[in-house]
């Protein structure tokens, strides 16, 4: 068996969209969302529209502030969030973004 064939997450490991995590990861990760809305400046720095942050400008908020993050947590948050979307709401998402990207790609 070639190396990593067959092998499942330990049960310890929340699977999320093939993004494996631990669940004390995403917890950090909800931990430090929960603290940047009890501090103003830090809150409006990640709800900017004028100005998305980098995930590396995230990660590294969230590790000043004293919580280990990283891009895997991120992701699977994400996926863990659309997860709990309808069909519908999933839809007007990607007609969302086929109209974006309509009109970025030339032709």
């Amino acid at each position: 068996m070639a190396s990593g064939e067959g092998r499942r997450a330990p049960a310890r490991f929340a699977r999320h969209g093939g993004v494996v995590c631990t669940p004390m990861s995403l917890e950090h990760l909800d931990d430090f969302l929960a603290h940047a809305r009890r501090h103003p400046e830090l809150a409006q720095c990640l709800q900017d529209p004028n100005r998305p942050l980098e995930i590396a400008e995230f990660l590294a908020m969230a590790r000043e502030a004293g919580f280990a993050v990283d891009e895997a947590d991120v992701i699977a948050a994400q996926l863990r969030a659309e997860e709990s979307l309808s069909d519908a709401e999933l839809q007007r998402r990607a007609g969302e973004e086929a109209r974006r990207l309509r009109h970025f790609i030339p032709g």
